[in-house]
């Protein structure tokens, strides 16, 4: 492929009306990130130069994410939805500041493979012209036909409004997705009329045009899915499913066993080891990493990002997670650690050989190597103002239902005893124990139940 410097233009300006929704369109999430994050990761794979994210008026969340993305990337205003022609020349500057390849990508496209795009670029080391990614669909209606001649060359694309009775039978489509290489592409575009029935400036009317002025124009095929648009919540659900079937298929073929592949949710960032066995119903968050030997039962949540936060969350080789548990950012856990059925872990530290098997919260802590917390235990981490931790030693056992008050720690090898509330440091090696001493009342309770039985009136 050409080393010539790529130009990547992506249209973001739709307002997604169809989404019912006061958040644009292009920043509903597939798989943890938004379909704009989807399609600039993408341009980054490619190796772009250069970027250029064209916008709708008022989409200062949108800008906002393109920033918190690619810093540098240039974001230009379509003042008024006039077509695509019309959208693209909103990147005019960066347009005619650019000597290479130009790619236009779409906001709203977020399964599309780097593959795809590199074949693209292939096609136009053959000649320069004007290259269109297109998909052969199970039903074309409403989709631009790709009208090609007897050797495979592109001549026209033809929207579905304007095209007659025999280009409606055709079933190659055009998914959208262009590449340029022309010297002069801002005046190439300049040419796009508006004589359709919709009266917009379409980007596909570039095919004719560059012909016209001795140009080649040709066409790569990927599978339709690759090239799903979503411009409504079921279409986003769909969207959904395809990444996410694609990431199981690649998970299971690098070395994860997935006991019912169909009810594990990957986020985009989720990166394993060998020889990791899911069981069913388990869900990926953003940032959580999973190194090799590790065993997560049924039923558990594992997020490393969310509103708050963005610390992460790593299993370390040989640990078993769940049934039931759920991970929340900023754990850590080492090597062979056991954390059990309905346990929670926020923020905090289980190192190697540790355990928390039942019924309880770990929050804001370090928990040493090999120490043991009972079931029913809660680190009691926040006073209603601010976060206080708790440090556990290594070989430290606590207690069924004991109550860590922080800030606290407790030395390496100690105990707690059952049903404690420690509000003091334990030295290492002590026993901390906090009780009420125990009482007992002869009798009391034949009493009671023969007072509560005894028949009224009697």
């Amino acid at each position: 492929m050409s080393d010539r410097p790529l130009l990547i233009v992506i249209l973001a300006a739709g307002k997604g009306t169809r989404m019912k929704s006061a958040l644009p369109k292009v920043l509903h999430k597939v798989a943890g990130r938004s379909m704009l994050a989807h399609v600039m990761a993408l341009s980054a794979d490619l190796g772009a130069a250069r970027i250029a994210v064209v916008v709708g008026p008022e989409m200062a969340n949108v800008r906002a994410e393109v920033h918190a993305l690619a810093p540098d990337a240039a974001i230009y205003e379509q003042t008024e939805q006039r077509g695509t022609g019309d959208a693209v020349l909103a990147a005019r500057e960066a347009i005619a500041g650019h000597s290479g390849d130009v790619l236009v990508l779409y906001a709203d496209t977020p399964l599309t493979r780097a593959a795809s795009l590199i074949a693209m670029r292939r096609s136009l080391d053959v000649a320069e012209g004007v290259c269109v990614l297109g998909f052969d669909a199970a039903d074309p209606t409403g989709y631009g036909r790709l009208l090609t001649s007897a050797d495979g060359s592109l001549l026209a694309i033809r929207e579905h409004k304007d095209a007659s009775p025999d280009e409606l039978d055709v079933t190659l489509c055009n998914s959208g997705v262009m590449g340029f290489r022309v010297a002069d592409l801002a005046g190439l575009l300049d040419r796009i009329g508006n004589d359709n029935a919709k009266g917009e400036y379409y980007l596909t009317d570039a095919v004719e045009i560059a012909r016209g002025a001795g140009l080649r124009a040709s066409v790569v095929t990927c599978g339709e899915d690759e090239v799903l648009g979503v411009n409504s919540r079921d279409q986003l659900a769909v969207a959904e499913a395809i990444w996410q079937r694609r990431a199981r298929a690649r998970a299971m073929a690098e070395g994860v066993t997935m006991v019912a592949p169909e009810t594990v949710f990957l986020s985009y960032d989720t990166t394993f080891g060998r020889d990791v066995v899911l069981e069913p119903n388990v869900f990926f968050g953003p940032g959580v990493a999973i190194a090799d030997d590790v065993l997560i039962r049924a039923n558990c949540y594992l997020e490393g990002h969310d509103q708050k936060s963005r610390a992460g969350l790593t299993i370390g080789k040989g640990t078993s997670i769940g049934p039931f548990a759920r991970l929340r950012p900023g754990t850590t856990l080492g090597e062979d650690v056991h954390v059990g059925n309905f346990v929670e872990v926020k923020n905090a530290s289980l190192e190697d050989g540790a355990k928390a098997n039942h019924l309880t919260y770990v929050g804001d802590a370090r928990v040493g190597a090999g120490a043991n917390i009972g079931a029913g235990t809660i680190f009691c981490n926040y006073d209603g103002y601010n976060k206080n931790r708790c440090d556990v030693g290594a070989g430290v056992f606590i207690g069924s239902n004991s109550a860590l008050v922080a800030p606290v720690s407790i030395g390496d090898g100690a105990y707690v005893a059952a049903g404690s509330t420690i509000t003091r440091d334990v030295a290492a090696g002590a026993l901390g124990i906090e009780r009420a001493e125990q009482t007992e009342k002869p009798e009391w309770a034949a009493n009671y139940r023969f007072r509560m039985e005894k028949p009224k009136g009697g």
